[in-house]
């Protein structure tokens, strides 16, 4: 047996639960993409792209401590890129009827998947220029920057008519129904995420987190190491927005307001800042539970003349329930732990040792 075979043997013995768990996923989106109806296959479509902008988000607020709440304009640029380049060309005088489309892009259609990486580079680019005089605040003053920025993106998207179509938006954009696309990318960006992070940037990164002054006292450039991780998040973030974009069909500039931000911003305080596991188990959490809460938004009399519920009650449910959750756990359902084999293996033998010892004091007062 040469090395690379006993090298081999050892990483399959090492793994096998994780490449047995990856399987079963695999099958479960095989079997989800072809049983489940369109609404449930909607669904889990956003919820995988919540997966990757949440991660991508993540990545630069929980592992690296930098605010960011830029992910609405980095989502859009993704979304319009995707728009612009994919529609078909003979559909696109009658999308572009006030004012028709710029030479430079009219006679240009690529495949989605050129355009879903070019969008990605798009956002790149953009975060790139923004980045550089953003990068050199910190806390609320970053925050405030990267959001004014996405709201400055959102209103030149609104105003470039001749290429976005303005506020009227682009419709008649090829869509993708199965789970294959979106879980795919979800998977592929999860694992690079995990690589990224376990690497020596992964490092860098959680030392600019923990403490700016000892991380770059021990070697780390501080402004490399926040450029580096906000270009990726961005990179993500836009591959994330070109799903989104054609799993729609449509895309708008009012789909980009703010408070997009503000949904990314709950699921990885929920899911735990710094925690990869934490962030794809919130993403679905909040998506769906958004989703089951829906019937609060349509009225209820209980018999009276006038409706109890009104609509936006569910957004208010929900708060609520997310309030108590953070209240137990106030650094979210994962903190900066990740659902490793070992971490499961912990829990179930203290919750084994909690269940022996009560059973041991019920015993006891039982005999007395």
């Amino acid at each position: 047996m040469n090395e690379t075979q006993r090298n081999l043997g050892t990483y399959l013995k090492d793994h096998w639960k994780t490449i047995v768990f990856l399987g079963i996923v695999l099958l479960g989106i095989g079997l989800a993409d072809i049983f489940v109806d369109s609404y449930l296959r909607r669904l889990l479509n956003l919820c995988a792209i919540y997966v990757i902008v949440s991660l991508a988000m993540n990545l630069v607020n929980g592992f690296t401590g930098q605010f960011s709440l830029g992910q609405a304009g980095f989502m859009a640029i993704g979304a319009y890129t995707v728009a612009v380049l994919t529609v078909p060309i003979e559909s696109r005088a009658a999308i572009f009827y006030l004012e028709p489309m710029a030479p430079f892009l009219a006679n240009i259609q690529l495949p989605f998947i050129v355009a879903l990486i070019l969008g990605g580079f798009m956002s790149t680019a953009v975060a790139f220029l923004i980045g550089s005089p953003c990068l050199r605040l910190r806390g609320d003053y970053l925050a405030i920057a990267t959001l004014g920025f996405s709201e400055i993106i959102r209103i030149v998207f609104t105003n470039t008519q001749s290429i976005t179509n303005g506020a009227l938006g682009i419709k008649s954009i090829p869509t993708i129904s199965s789970l294959w696309w979106t879980f795919g990318i979800a998977l592929i960006i999860i694992i690079a995420t995990i690589l990224l992070i376990n690497s020596s940037y992964g490092r860098a990164f959680k030392s600019i987190r923990e403490d700016e002054i000892a991380a770059e006292a021990m070697g780390v450039a501080l402004f490399k190491t926040k450029m580096t991780s906000f270009l990726i998040g961005a990179f993500f973030t836009g591959v994330g927005g070109g799903l989104f974009a054609a799993l729609l069909g449509t895309v708008d500039p009012k789909q980009f307001y703010f408070t997009l931000t503000y949904n990314f911003l709950l699921i990885i305080v929920l899911g735990g800042m710094g925690s990869i596991s934490g962030t794809i188990i919130a993403s679905f959490v909040v998506t769906l539970g958004q989703e089951a809460l829906r019937f609060l938004d349509e009225p209820m009399a209980f018999g009276l003349d006038l409706p109890i519920f009104r609509p936006g009650l569910r957004m208010v449910v929900f708060s609520f329930l997310l309030m108590a959750i953070v209240l137990f756990y106030r650094k979210g359902l994962m903190g900066t732990n990740e659902l490793t084999w070992d971490f499961i293996a912990d829990k179930y033998h203290s919750i084994k040792q909690a269940l022996s010892k009560n059973k041991t004091s019920v015993e006891g007062g039982d005999k007395k």
